[in-house]
């Protein structure tokens, strides 16, 4: 009877154990840190995105290139200066997340002329129909206006996507 209660005592100590060392000081700690952790990142992001925009004629700014963005549709206009790829991705895609860590690791490879679009496949019914994309990890260039150049699927590296633009 003793030898049960020894171990049962340490296996309390240790799981009590486990658990100072593993847990947090308290969920308010956690929430303050998501929100620095978010403030670091939208500074992050705003400082990238300040010198990636140029001004246009009209007062406006527009997106320069060399960069893998989310989806806006006025990032195509940047097509007059350069290139416009739209990436059909899928967050549930093993191929669409092998090439958009490819992208990620490779942010510095994309040339300057060159723009990656960002599209939620799974939200953008509209753009599927327009393009006639019918599966994920497809990619359409596009020109300034957002007509169609060239459309493929199953890019498996940003390199092999630069090789297919227009």
């Amino acid at each position: 009877m003793s030898k049960a209660i020894l171990v049962i005592g340490v296996v309390i100590i240790a799981v009590l154990g486990i658990r100072f060392f593993t847990a947090d000081d308290s969920p308010a700690s956690d929430d303050a840190m998501k929100k620095d952790e978010g403030a670091m990142m939208e500074q992050k992001d705003a400082s990238k995105t300040e010198d990636k925009m140029i001004p246009q004629e009209n007062g406006a700014m527009m997106t320069k290139g060399g960069q893998y963005v989310t989806y806006d549709a006025s990032k195509i206009a940047f097509a007059k200066e350069g290139k416009v790829v739209l990436f059909f991705r899928a967050s549930w895609c093993p191929s669409c997340r092998a090439l958009d860590s490819d992208i990620k690791a490779n942010l510095s490879q994309i040339p300057g002329n060159v723009l990656i679009l960002d599209v939620d496949y799974d939200k953008s019914a509209d753009l599927k129909r327009e393009y006639g994309v019918t599966s994920q990890h497809t990619l359409v260039q596009v020109d300034e206006n957002g007509k169609m150049i060239t459309k493929w699927s199953g890019s498996p590296e940003l390199g092999d996507l630069l090789r297919q633009l227009k």
